[in-house]
């Protein structure tokens, strides 16, 4: 695996990566899943992927969004992992681009055997350091279990991007505790990537905290939530790449179409911030 300080750029092939967000249909199992075949599920997938990629983004992570309200991560069952990984496995063989894996809720071992089985370089885990309180109830961090599982299938090569100060949840238990320790304990935790995110899906994550999270951890540090054309510029400056998925969408849900135009618009920004930071 290349060092953490290029990371990215040995993911993607350039600076300030913009990864796109693939929000999966249900999957069986799940509470909407009786109105969605696999079929279904991949053609998609494999929709959303290609307006992503036609709109010019650097990078895919695919979330099994759809399976709202999320179990927790020693619940996740073979049939999310199966379902995902055939999934990842149609995104990454019909598309050149790096693909990545996010289990939800914090399945960071789900996540790894999905981007394993589908060949993908990356999964994003949400509560990597720690514990929060989470919808799903008290999560605790999941490094210890998910670096051993990544050993034990040979799958160093797979980066972990970890979010410090995740969003949707209580951070009471370490309240106590700056955003720099924070972002201290998922660098020594061996994550690859740091992740800033607001509060919730599609809020934009305070340009304060970005910097704290990068004096902390010393990581590459990419933003999870909220960047649109408008304050990209702002969030950028601070910021080495970001996670972008309902600001691309048609009335910015995560239910919804990504809108290409919308997609592109955003990158024609980014591109602009990579050439005026050359």
């Amino acid at each position: 695996m290349a060092s953490k300080a290029n990371i990215l750029d040995a993911l993607t092939g350039v600076t300030k990566p913009v990864i796109g967000m693939i929000h999966a249909l249900p999957t069986p199992g799940s509470p909407r899943a009786r109105s969605c075949s696999i079929d279904a599920l991949i053609e998609h997938g494999l929709a959303e992927a290609g307006r992503l990629k036609q709109g010019g983004v650097d990078a895919l992570l695919i979330e099994n969004a759809g399976d709202v309200p999320f179990r927790r991560p020693e619940n996740i069952g073979f049939e999310t992992v199966s379902a995902m990984s055939v999934l990842g496995r149609a995104v990454v063989d019909e598309f050149d681009l790096p693909v990545g894996f996010n289990i939800v809720a914090n399945a960071a071992k789900a996540s790894l055997a999905c981007a394993k089985a589908a060949g993908a370089g990356f999964i994003r885990v949400n509560q990597w350091a720690n514990a929060y309180v989470a919808n799903e109830g008290l999560i605790d961090g999941a490094a210890a279990e998910a670096l051993r599982f990544r050993a034990w299938i040979d799958g160093d090569d797979i980066a972990i991007m970890a979010d410090v100060h995740v969003k949707h949840g209580s951070h009471a238990i370490v309240a106590d505790r700056s955003i720099v320790e924070q972002a201290r304990d998922v660098a020594f935790f061996q994550a690859d990537v740091a992740i800033a995110t607001g509060l919730r899906t599609g809020h934009a994550a305070d340009a304060r905290e970005i910097s704290l999270i990068r004096e902390g951890g010393q990581l590459p540090t990419i933003v999870g939530s909220g960047v649109t054309p408008e304050n990209a510029a702002e969030i950028l400056d601070r910021a080495d790449g970001a996670i972008v998925g309902v600001s691309f969408k048609d009335n910015g849900t995560m239910w919804d179409i990504t809108n290409v135009d919308r997609v592109q618009r955003l990158m024609d920004t980014v591109r602009k911030i990579r050439q005026d930071s050359t």
